[in-house]
This record gives C-alpha cells, sequence and structure tokens, in this order.
C-alpha cells in the first residue's frame, strides 16, 4: 500500500531534494564570478554582507552568493571545494533541520556553510560535537576558513577560566560540547554578579551527531551538585544483607523495565535483619530506599558492562559510546550502592544545586539545526520534541557496500567461534575488519580468542580512549583488525589503505544487535563511504539481550526439531526481518520513555524559566526597591486572607494574631496596633500595611544610605532565592521518586505531579516572600556586607565537590525573630541556642 502511495504521490524526501537543488543551482550561478575576486575581495565580502543585513535584507537572500563565498575561501584555504550534496545539507541545516548525510559526506565541511551565514548577523553561533577532542580539531581546521573571511572562533573547552570562557562566547562562532554548553548555562544562573555570566543570548545551534545528543543522551540531565552530609554506613549494610538474597525468592527482577522488587520472603528477611516491625512504615522509607539501589547494583549493574572500576573508582561506561564517562555519577544512590558492592570507598551523596536535561537546554535555542548519518529512523522524535523534520541527502558516489544477511547460532560460543573463523579467513586476504561490540567485557573476550589465533588487532574501547581516533583512521589499511565498542571514533573517517579497494574494502562485522536501528546503521556506515567498496553482516546468537528478551523461544525450538548444533548458523531473511521489529518495539517503547520524562522535566522546566528569569532581573537591576515592595506586599495580602477572610464576619477576624504575626516578621514592635485596622475592610487594612512599610523602608535606607540599601536588596533576594530553590529541586525530585505510586490510587501520576509540583513552587515563592520581607524590613546591615554563595557546587568530579555550605549570615538576628533557616521557629529557640 505505501508503495503504492509513493507512486501516485512521489516520495516527500525526494521532492524534498529538488527543491534544494534549485537553490545549490543558484549557489552554482555565482562559483565562477566569485572565483574571480582576489582574496582582498573575498574577505571584504563578509563586511559587505553584514551591511547589507544591516540594511534589511534577509539572510536568505544572502544564501546563495555568501555560500558561494565559503565554498571559495574553503578551496583557497583548505584546499577542500564543497560539492552540490555538501551544499545541499549547508542549505538544510542553515533552515533549522536535520540533514542525514552518510559517513564520509563530510559533515564538517557541510557546517561551515550555514556557521558563517548565521554567524553574519553578531549573534553568535554554537557548532556543539560529542567530545573535546572533535570541538578542538574543527576549530582549528574549519577556523581557518572563517578567519579568511573575518570572523571569530572561539573554543569553549572543559576547564576554562570564567574570563576565557566569556572571550569564547563573545566570538562570531564557539565550538564546543553539549555537556559544557549545557553547565555553563547551569553556572550562568548561579552567579552573583551580572559580569559573571559568560554566555549570551542562545541564538543558533549546529549539533553534530545529533541523534547521539538529542535521543541517546536526552534523558541524561547536566547536574551541578554538593556534597550532602549523610551516613555512609548504611550503604554497606543494605550490600551485605543483599547478598543473602536468592533471585526468585526474596527478589523479583525485570530486566525489560531494569526493575527489582523484594518479595513477601525478602521483606520478612529484611525486618528480621535490620530488626524492624514494618519495612514500609514511612519512618523506614531511607532504608528500603537503600535496600532496593543495593539491589540493583547487585542484579543490574555489571561490571565491565554497565560500569568500570579505575584506580579505587566507579566509572560509568556510556551504553551507546562505550566510552568511559568520568565525573558522571549514578543518581539517587546507586552509585554509592555500586561502590559498596564492589568493596570501595562510598562517596557521600551529593544535593542538586542546578539541573537541566539536554532537551530543554537545546529547545531554548531560538534556531537548531543537526547532521548525522543516520537520523531518519527516529524522525517522528526529533519533530515532536524538537520541532526539526529530517532530509536524506543524497551520497556524493552512489553506494556500492554491500549489507549481508544476519546469521544466527544457538549459543554466543557458537557465534563467537564462526565470528573469529571470519575475521581469521578475511584477514588471510589482507582484507581490513572492523569488528562491533556491545560492551568492553565483550571485546576483550574477543581479543583473547584473537591472541589464541595469533591474529594481530587492535582493540578500541572506553579502556583505550586516548588513542581513539588514531586507531580509527588506521582501521582500513590492508590485513588491519579492529575490534571497537559501537560508536567508538565516531567523527573520525576510516580511509582504505593502498590495494584494499581490490579485496573487497573494509569488512563490518555486528556480533550482536543493539536496541536500536540506528546504532547498527552507524556501524554499517564505518564501511563503503564515498563510493568506496565495503560489506557488512552481523553474526548472533538466541542468548544475545535483544534475542533473549524478544521471541528466540521460537527459533530455538525450530533449530532443535533439525537438531542443529551451537556451530550451525541459520542464514535468513525473515530472521533479520524479525530482529528489526522488536527494535521497532523496543524504540517506541525507549520514544515514549523519553517523552514522559520529558512531560516531567517540562513541570520543572517552567519553574527554572521563572526563577532564572528573576534571578537575572536581580542582577541587572539598579534598584530592586519596586520588587521587594511587590514581595512584601504579596506577603501582607496572604497574611490579611488568612487572618481577615471574606466568608467570616469582622467580629470573627483574628486582628490580634495578624498584627503578632506582622509584628514578628517584618514590622517594628508597636509600630500598627489592632485598633489601628479594627472596623476596616480588607483592602483597608492592606493599605494601611502599605503605608506603615514604605515608612519604614524610607527610614531604614536614609539609616544605611542609598547604595549600601540597593546592595542589601541583591545579597537579601539572591540569597533567598538560591537556597529555597536548591531546597526545591531536591523536594522536586523526592516527589518524582514516589509519584507513580498514585497510579494504584487510579490517578495520573504526571497530572498529580503537575499539580502537587505547581502546589510546592507557590509555597517556595511564598517562602522566599516571607523571608525577604523579614530580612529587608528587620535585619540589621554591618560592614562587611557581600553575596555569598549558598553552596559551592561542581559540575564535573564528585571527589572534589565541597560540602554545602550554610549560608553566613552578614545582619544580626533579633532573638525573638524567626530564625532565617526557615523552620518557623524563633531564633532563640532554633539555630540561636
Amino acid at each position: 500500500m505505501l508503495g503504492v502511495l509513493k507512486k501516485v504521490f512521489g516520495d516527500s524526501n525526494e521532492r524534498e531534494v529538488k527543491r534544494l537543488n534549485r537553490l545549490v543551482d543558484q549557489v552554482n550561478g555565482y562559483e565562477e564570478e566569485i572565483s574571480r575576486l582576489t582574496d582582498d575581495q573575498l574577505k571584504g565580502k563578509t563586511i559587505e554582507f553584514k551591511s547589507r543585513l544591516d540594511r534589511g535584507e534577509e539572510l536568505d537572500q544572502l544564501l546563495p552568493e555568501a555560500f558561494a563565498v565559503v565554498r571559495e575561501a574553503s578551496k583557497r584555504v583548505l584546499g577542500m571545494r564543497h560539492f552540490d550534496v555538501q551544499i545541499m545539507g549547508g542549505i538544510v541545516l542553515h533552515q533549522g533541520r536535520i540533514a542525514e548525510m552518510k559517513t564520509g559526506e563530510g559533515k564538517t565541511l557541510v557546517a561551515t556553510l550555514p556557521t558563517y551565514l548565521n554567524a553574519l548577523t553578531g549573534k553568535g553561533v554554537h557548532v556543539v560535537t560529542v567530545n573535546e577532542y572533535l570541538a578542538s580539531r574543527d576549530a582549528e581546521q574549519m577556523g581557518r576558513v572563517y578567519h579568511f573571511l573575518g570572523l571569530t572562533v572561539g573554543l569553549n573547552a572543559h576547564g576554562l577560566s570564567p574570563e576565557e570562557k566569556k572571550e569564547a562566547y563573545a566570538a562570531d562562532i564557539t565550538y564546543g560540547t553539549n555537556n559544557e554548553f549545557g553547565f555553563d548555562y547551569l553556572r550562568d544562573n548561579m552567579v552573583l554578579y551580572k559580569e559573571h555570566m559568560v554566555q549570551r543570548p542562545l541564538n543558533y545551534a549546529i549539533i553534530d551527531e545529533v541523534d547521539s545528543i538529542l535521543i541517546d543522551e536526552a534523558r541524561t540531565p547536566l547536574i551541578i551538585s554538593g556534597q550532602a552530609a549523610k551516613s555512609t554506613d548504611l550503604y554497606y549494610l543494605a550490600d551485605r544483607f543483599v547478598r543473602r538474597l536468592k533471585i526468585n525468592e526474596d527478589f523479583t527482577m525485570d530486566e525489560k523495565a531494569r526493575s527489582v522488587s523484594l518479595t513477601e520472603e525478602g521483606v520478612e528477611k529484611a525486618e528480621k535483619a535490620f530488626n524492624i516491625d514494618n519495612l514500609f512504615d514511612t519512618s523506614h522509607m531511607t532504608l528500603n530506599h537503600h535496600i532496593t539501589q543495593a539491589l540493583k547494583a547487585h542484579s543490574l549493574m555489571k561490571r565491565d558492562v554497565d560500569y568500570v572500576v579505575e584506580d579505587g573508582e566507579v566509572i560509568i561506561v556510556d551504553e551507546f559510546t562505550g566510552r568511559l564517562m568520568h565525573g558522571r555519577r549514578y543518581s539517587d544512590g546507586l552509585h554509592q550502592a555500586i561502590e559498596a558492592k564492589e568493596g570501595l570507598k562510598v562517596q557521600n551523596e551529593s544535593m542538586t544545586l542546578a539541573t537541566i536535561t539536554l532537551q530543554n537546554y537545546f529547545r531554548m535555542y531560538k534556531k537548531l539545526a543537526g547532521m548525522t548519518g543516520t537520523a531518519k529512523t527516529e524522525e517522528e522524535e526529533f519533530r515532536k520534541i524538537y520541532g526539526l523534520d529530517v532530509v536524506v541527502i543524497p551520497t556524493n558516489r552512489p553506494m556500492i557496500r554491500v549489507d549481508m544477511a544476519d546469521v544466527v547460532y544457538k549459543s554466543e560460543a557458537g557465534k563467537y567461534k564462526a565470528v573469529v573463523e571470519e575475521i581469521a579467513r578475511r584477514h588471510e586476504k589482507g582484507q581490513p575488519v572492523l569488528v562491533g561490540t556491545i560492551s568492553i567485557e565483550n571485546s576483550e573476550l574477543l581479543s583473547e580468542m584473537l591472541k589464541k589465533r595469533g591474529i594481530p588487532h587492535k582493540v578500541l574501547n572506553a579502556k583505550h580512549h586516548a588513542e581513539e581516533a588514531e586507531i580509527v583512521a588506521k582501521a582500513g589499511q590492508a590485513g588491519a583488525v579492529t575490534i571497537a565498542t559501537n560508536m567508538a571514533g565516531r567523527g573520525t573517517d576510516i580511509v582504505l589503505g593502498e590495494g584494499v579497494s581490490d579485496k573487497g574494502g573494509l569488512h563490518i562485522i555486528g556480533t550482536e544487535r543493539h536496541e536500536s536501528r540506528r546504532i547498527d546503521n552507524q556501524l554499517r556506515g564505518r564501511s563503503g563511504r564515498q563510493g568506496d567498496p565495503g560489506s557488512t553482516q552481523f553474526f548472533l546468537s538466541l542468548e544475545d539481550d535483544l534475542m533473549r528478551k524478544f521471541g528466540s523461544e521460537n527459533i530455538m525450538g525450530m533449530m532443535e526439531k533439525l537438531g542443529m548444533d551451537e556451530d550451525q548458523p541459520i542464514e535468513s531473511r525473515m530472521i533479520t526481518r524479525a530482529i528489526e521489529t522488536a527494535q521497532k518495539r523496543v524504540e517506541g517503547a525507549n520514544f515514549d520513555t523519553r517523552r514522559i520524562v520529558l512531560q516531567y522535566d517540562d513541570v520543572m522546566n517552567q519553574q527554572r524559566e521563572i526563577i532564572y528569569k528573576q534571578r537575572r532581573e536581580v542582577l541587572e537591576s539598579d534598584n530592586l526597591r519596586p520588587i521587594i515592595m511587590n514581595m512584601i506586599m504579596s506577603f501582607v495580602e496572604r497574611l490579611v486572607e488568612t487572618h481577615c477572610p471574606k466568608e467570616q464576619v469582622p467580629e470573627e477576624w483574628d486582628l490580634k494574631a495578624l498584627i503578632d504575626h506582622a509584628n514578628g516578621t517584618f514590622l517594628y514592635e508597636g509600630t500598627l496596633t489592632e485598633k489601628d485596622i479594627w472596623g476596616k475592610e480588607p483592602e483597608e487594612i492592606i493599605e494601611t500595611f502599605r503605608d506603615v512599610i514604605t515608612r519604614q523602608y524610607d527610614e531604614r535606607e536614609e539609616q544605611m544610605g542609598s547604595e549600601t540599601m540597593r546592595e542589601f536588596e541583591k545579597v537579601v533576594l539572591l540569597r533567598s532565592v538560591d537556597s529555597k530553590w536548591m531546597d526545591h529541586i531536591d523536594a522536586m525530585d523526592q516527589l518524582r521518586q514516589g509519584i507513580h505510586l498514585r497510579a494504584y490510587a487510579q490517578t495520573d501520576p504526571l497530572r498529580e505531579y503537575q499539580f502537587e509540583g505547581f502546589a510546592m513552587f507557590e509555597e517556595m515563592i511564598a517562602r522566599i516572600e516571607e523571608e525577604v520581607s523579614t530580612y529587608i524590613m528587620k535585619a540589621t546591615v554591618q560592614n562587611n556586607l557581600q553575596r555569598e554563595e549558598v553552596a559551592k557546587g561542581q559540575a564535573v568530579d564528585p571527589k572534589e565537590e565541597q560540602r554545602p555550605k550554610r549560608p553566613v549570615r552578614s545582619e544580626k538576628i533579633g532573638r525573638n525573630e524567626p530564625c532565617p533557616c526557615g523552620s518557623g521557629k524563633k531564633y532563640k529557640h532554633c539555630h540561636g541556642k
């Protein structure tokens, strides 16, 4: 049916390519004219384009000529001329879309076209890569073209000082990694002075390997955290306890959902072991949580697959790239549970000071674009979440790579034996082979087998990432055998050695299907670049994770009926199709999970935007008095509403409590009495308070001096917002952890989270207003008035994180005033003891 529709209406991608070709023709129309320009005339084009923009021309109108200028500059500076398909990719990127371009089609060069065009506005272009090596390489290499044309280039590397970062962001074009851009955004919203902010407003980003960043890493939150001072003993106790538990007897495990839970027997054992009556009592929630995380650490988290242990540290392995993720820790105590399991020193749990997901960070850009070799299979997700559609760009030369049918073995041992035989056969005739594995463990197993056969080879996994680019670049040499985890070497071209084309080009062997077809396609895409010959084949077994989870029983039954042993493969397109169907199901489930995560994170994102906007206003404002007066009056209105509700008759109003509360928080004792507000309507009472507050504010400003008062307002507001926001992040995280239980009460957990999250946010705002009212109206100021961080935070290495500091008071608190910790008690009964 789909085929018939395509014949009648045509393929939408084909129609798009035809439209793009018309624009490519316009770019080509300028080539001769531009090529006649001297170097100085070519450089002068940048100034000409900028003045045309100032006169009201649009970027789209400049595009054909500007692209022709970049092509000519690239020819002169790099000796590289953009192909027509690269021009096409550049147009797609400028339009704020995703260009799917096969490996080896020169995506790095493609990005120079829209980067230059959009940098002419002076608002900044961010080119985002998956690692710092690529960011540095591209900034240096492609930067030569931009410098030639008179534009500035910055590299946003990890470890730069704020001044260096500010300089990198001030450049016309800034290269860097997704994490570094995201962390800088968070840090900017924690600074105490506006001069310390490094980023400009987010204008236009081009994301290289866009599927890796916006899909594979989309759910990964960027977190800046300090450390919480909690005892680590409970991790060791929980770990000792779960080691005695037996699967299916004491606990159950769901591999697909990656969850574990205690059975009734397991619960009884826990209650006996920890000498408690009821594990599910609210007072034992922490213990219950620790036991669950210890169980996960033992049953779901595998060493050398999910993480490695190096120098006494647990380091996460990225499941998509196979790279070690230094400085990243599992959240919610799971990392500590793994440390206890491995007998290492348990690091303290961290507290979150600021957080954002990559999904929400990148959605803040005015215009977003991306490029990758594999995106079409995820187009629905790109469109629904980011508003990005995918255009498949034709290859410069026809693709002649041969993708062979999968071969399936009964056991893993049989599969690996066959893989080694296939490598040996091809190695003998001098054909290079690249073998893809999905874990470090499997790559090392295969390496051992090849050593026994005496076949020289290179292993590329997270443990050997330093020489990654060099190993990948040499993988196409005659007779080379390279074993690599899934996406190792992304962004590095494999160039075929001399005579390799005659031997069939680079042969790719996949040793397991990934849950995502896209990642299998990336592995295939390492071969057959730019019309080179090549071939690919996947070797599978019924014991592989994907096969085990999705219906290998039928195939196993069939193999046993036919009496096939572990060395006999089944080679069938039918099996390949069945596997692809399973992959589509998993992809759909993963998309749903990411969509739900985003819906939850959107609640937090709306709140984050409000707080960060307010915070920026505080930093940029010269006079916060109007803002603070609004906050105090908002607090007063709530007080009046509480003590003088409209549904009650005035005789029942508790005016004494109202005056006592006002005196205890923001008014000097005796400023107002019950008599002053007796017989007045609520609106009149509020106005009476306004008059008194205004007078008191004026007096305080006169005593302190306007300059000191303005700085004092900033000190109080920043500290209050930061400390309350930090507590709120933690509270929202805890709410989210337990919200799924609401489903048992026939309510929608997401709706509950939205309602409760909103109520908690309102409550936080009310607490900020009350605290600000108290300090501004009553606190005494000493000479050492200065803005201070609520807590020290780190975005990278948890070992270096410091414990959060308690807010340092620069004002004297009265013994009968509310304690600034927010407990609601008087200072003398709380921290003033």
